[in-house]
């Protein structure tokens, strides 16, 4: 009786919002798609901060601890295209499946060669780079096959669902990394890593096969042509144009702080966990807007490009201020907008083109994201010679001046309801 009284009690707006969470876990497959992202995006981040810390404990580089992050980005710009191209070909689930098959072994490998302490750098580069390639799949077929799972009813709720998981793996992902490390050693961490990735496979059985919308084998076009087509869709559809052009900018000017974090803690006098602490705020903060996208009480298109220009107006702090906890507010609101943003961009993309050519669309998202290494690396260079803090601050306005000059001239996502 008590629950049948609340479920009265609750407002109307907010019955309707629950209804259609219900909704979307309610399609076949969704729910296991859903949960091989949570998996993912727990291993993925994982093993982002895995690659930091073996580089660090034996090198001492920030340079070299910067390549990680670099190695592990890049295959969204330079494979993103193709990766849309093959999405749109074959099965999406059968790639998801190469994509484990590949790197769980990959994974265990790296564990033991750490285990016994032979793990050579050179290795653990390749190794980063192949983590970033199953990163392409992921985003051009995995979350593709989310849309044709829930259809156009229910696309915004799934990818707004698609950007609370993320957050939450990038919170617990190195949460856990640190975790594991500090009771099982780095080779202990990736071994876990590489069982996490069968469970994701194991989880795989439990997705359909969903209709290929592009042509049957005898009609379709080689990869190249495939390809090609992706490039030239943006320029036939503005508002792609426009969602891309700010995922650009947002990736290249404000995402490259990732690594300046631990400069920043320390610059203000964090102990080891409120370092941790702080790391984890841009997790905390990209929930917090994930929620808000969920809620639906601000349209898709301001949500997004909103999300981008809160962001950069609220990383100045980040970089600006001295004391510690007005560091943590800034980085926690900033991260807040970026969920907006985050949660919403997987959508815009995808309705915005026919479905043949989704796959596409999305890896040349994918290709807009992998702007980010270049970003890093530029970041890290202007923080040489001017100091992170100024660099952090100088990136935030440009950024911020950018985007809103881009969106003068291509207002389309804007637009979008």
């Amino acid at each position: 009786m008590i629950g049948c009284s609340i479920g009265r009690a609750l407002p109307t707006a907010q019955r309707d919002e629950w209804a259609s969470r219900r909704a979307v876990f309610a399609k076949p497959g969704f729910a296991a798609t859903y949960a091989v992202g949570v998996v993912w995006g727990l291993c993925r981040w994982s093993i982002g901060f895995l690659g930091a810390y073996v580089v660090a404990d034996a090198t001492d580089s920030a340079r070299l601890v910067q390549l990680t992050g670099v190695l592990l980005w890049a295959p969204l710009l330079f494979a993103g295209a193709f990766g849309g191209a093959v999405s749109d070909r074959f099965s999406r689930r059968t790639l998801l499946l190469v994509q484990f098959g590949v790197l769980g072994p990959l994974t265990a490998g790296l564990g033991l060669l750490s285990l016994t302490g032979n793990l050579p750098l050179w290795v653990l580069y390749l190794y980063m780079v192949v983590a970033g390639f199953g990163w392409v799949v992921d985003m051009t077929a995995r979350r593709t096959l989310v849309y044709e799972l829930v259809g156009d009813d229910h696309i915004d709720d799934a990818m707004a669902l698609e950007g609370l998981a993320s957050a939450f793996g990038l919170m617990a992902g190195t949460l856990a990394g640190g975790a594991l490390i500090g009771a099982v050693g780095a080779g202990g961490a990736y071994l876990a890593v590489a069982a996490a990735i069968a469970f994701a496979a194991y989880l795989l059985r439990s997705v359909p096969l969903t209709p290929k919308p592009s042509a049957t084998a005898e009609e379709a076009p080689s990869l190249i042509a495939e390809m090609k087509a992706g490039f030239r869709l943006a320029g036939k559809t503005p508002t792609l144009a426009s969602i891309l052009g700010v995922t650009a900018l947002v990736n290249f000017f404000h995402f490259a702080y990732f690594p300046i974090v631990p400069v920043i803690a320390q610059r203000v006098g964090a102990s080891p966990f409120t370092t941790g602490l702080l790391a984890a705020a841009t997790g905390a903060g990209m929930a917090i807007g994930a929620v808000v996208v969920l809620r639906g009480v601000v349209p898709r298109g301001i949500a997004y490009a909103g999300g981008a220009i809160g962001a950069f107006v609220f990383l100045i702090g980040f970089g600006a201020f001295d004391n510690y906890w007005l560091v943590f507010v800034s980085l926690l609101i900033a991260s807040s907008f970026v969920g907006t943003f985050a949660a919403t961009q997987g959508a815009l993309v995808m309705t915005s083109v026919p479905p043949a050519m989704r796959g596409r669309a999305m890896g040349l998202l994918s290709m807009a994201i992998g702007v980010l290494p270049l970003g890093m690396i530029a970041l890290g260079e202007v923080s040489e010679v001017l100091g992170a803090p100024t660099a952090l601050v100088l990136s935030s306005l440009v950024g911020l001046v950018c985007t809103i000059g881009y969106l003068t001239f291509r207002p389309q996502a804007l637009r979008i309801r």
